[in-house]
């Protein structure tokens, strides 16, 4: 009887021991950073941005139309909701400032469609010139009476273009 007691405790502190020790083991090829070294103030002061899409809708935006970097902000304390996209490629990207489509944004949480105002002085609140590679445009939905909140799932259509599940910043 005694035996099997002195067993079971030895067996029990050689498995937290195993268990232990495990936790301090780094895997092959990994290194702990040195005690002094320090971190750049650049570093630190960056902050984590997660990529907006899965791959796949990254890689569909640039391949199919052309574009990536797609963003829907909160602007101007929330009546203006302004729609940017940067170009990859302008042949493709040519539908978007196409002033023929009127785009809108569309929010089935709030139940409304935001357009593009068009000012007497200044004409629409959106950029048509030719796209360039390289450059970033965006236009601005009117969002009178605030219906459209942060943190809304929306959609942007613009002719055969159709950003969904964008969500407001």
């Amino acid at each position: 009887m005694m035996n099997r007691k002195v067993i079971l405790k030895t067996t029990s502190m050689l498995l937290a021991g195993v268990l232990a020790s495990g936790i301090l083991v780094l895997p092959a090829g990994a290194q702990s950073p040195a005690p002094s070294a320090k971190r750049s103030v650049t570093a630190a002061a960056t902050h984590y941005r997660p990529d907006r899409f899965a791959g796949r809708a990254s890689k569909y935006y640039g391949l199919i139309w052309g574009v990536d970097s797609l963003s829907v902000k909160w602007a101007e304390s929330g009546e203006i909701i302004r729609f940017s996209y940067r170009v990859l490629d302008a042949n493709k990207a040519k539908a978007l400032n196409n002033k023929q489509f009127e785009p809108s944004l569309i929010d089935p949480k709030a139940g409304v469609k935001l357009v593009v105002p068009s000012l007497e002085q200044v004409g629409q609140l959106r950029q048509s010139a030719p796209a360039e590679a390289g450059k970033v445009y965006w236009m601005a939905f009117s969002n009178s009476g605030r219906r459209v909140k942060r943190g809304d799932p929306v959609s942007v259509v613009i002719g055969q273009f159709h950003a969904d599940w964008l969500v407001v910043e």
